[in-house]
């Protein structure tokens, strides 16, 4: 079977701003490290409010920047999403088609989302989403012709507001014979959507993804706690301890993975890079542990940049790091 991995999430373009203190936060009401929904007036107020600060953009969303990895390590990938008919969609294409993923855009009259990414001096990002043209992704806009050639379907969480959508992609790609994975996303995504969530994964979703506050808000309990109750729900559940590696679990096995060193400069996109190397192994056919450790190398990469991606001239260094791990496993 071909190891292709399709992705489903939200299409936005990451405006990242390192700041100076968290002083702005309190000023904009933004609870550090969360992600909140906001207007397109709280759009232009951020804008405003870091009008002096340097900033990147990058094509972003937690699906695509998984995708983007995945196709960096060499598995072809494919991305569903919405954009706007504006410049800032035109980006977000331009971008994806550069990084080797196959763009499956649906295209709106709105004006195109985006994220305004606000990094502490401490790595910790907090962001307010402009939803946009993003939103508007819904039921009817998905075929069973999507998933065909794919094996591995990964969602992001921070689509699951959306549930006839959710159910509808996710019963496609079951019937069309794939695996389904979900990344929860944000642990006030989980809490607002609890009773949705914990009604869709058993039975539906295969690979779960947390994080420790993902982790809790969905079980109430501390990360082995809350894996073994995970772990129930789904084939493999996989719990992000941060620096200290994951917790994975299939069956009756639980796996502890290390994390790698990292100088932390930018946590952006941490998660969504784990991800897309896990699922890197998944796709190949690799120990659980192996991928998990794949996760973690990446996820140590990443943090060492500003946003969420892995620059161009690092990836070499990282094929030959798996090369070595595979081959020694």
């Amino acid at each position: 079977m071909d190891n292709k991995i399709l992705g489903m999430g939200n299409a936005l373009v990451d405006i990242l701003t390192v700041l100076e203190s968290d002083e702005l936060l309190h000023r904009l009401e933004l609870p550090k490290g969360s992600m909140q929904l906001i207007d397109r007036d709280m759009m232009n107020r951020i804008s405003g409010q870091t009008e002096e600060y340097n900033k990147n953009m990058v094509a972003g969303g937690s699906a695509s920047n998984t995708l983007n990895a995945v196709a960096r390590l060499g598995v072809p990938a494919g991305f569903v999403g919405k954009i706007g008919s504006d410049r800032v969609g035109e980006f977000y294409q331009a971008d994806a088609r550069a990084n080797g993923i196959d763009p499956l855009l649906f295209s709106s009259e709105n004006e195109s989302g985006r994220c305004m990414v606000l990094i502490s001096k401490d790595g910790e990002r907090t962001m307010g989403t402009f939803l946009g043209a993003s939103a508007e992704m819904d039921a009817t806009d998905i075929t069973p012709s999507l998933f065909d050639g794919y094996r591995i379907f990964h969602i992001e969480g921070y689509l699951v507001q959306n549930y006839d959508l959710i159910r509808t992609a996710i019963n496609m790609a079951k019937a069309a014979g794939l695996t389904v994975s979900l990344d929860l996303a944000s642990y006030n995504v989980v809490e607002d959507n609890l009773d949705f969530l914990r009604e869709i994964i058993p039975g539906k979703v295969d690979i779960v993804f947390a994080n420790e506050e993902e982790a809790k808000a969905l079980t109430g309990k501390e990360p082995r706690e809350a894996l073994q109750e995970l772990g129930a729900m789904c084939s493999v559940a996989i719990v992000k301890i941060g620096k200290e590696g994951s917790l994975i679990k299939h069956g009756d096995d639980v796996i502890r993975v290390g994390g790698f060193d990292a100088n932390c400069v930018d946590t952006t996109g941490a998660g969504d890079i784990y991800a897309a190397g896990f699922l890197y192994g998944f796709a190949n056919d690799l120990p659980l542990e192996m991928s998990g450790s794949i996760g973690s190398y990446l996820a140590a990469r990443v943090v060492e940049e500003i946003g969420p991606k892995i620059t161009h001239d690092r990836w070499a260094d990282i094929h030959q790091w798996i090369d070595q791990l595979t081959h020694v496993g």
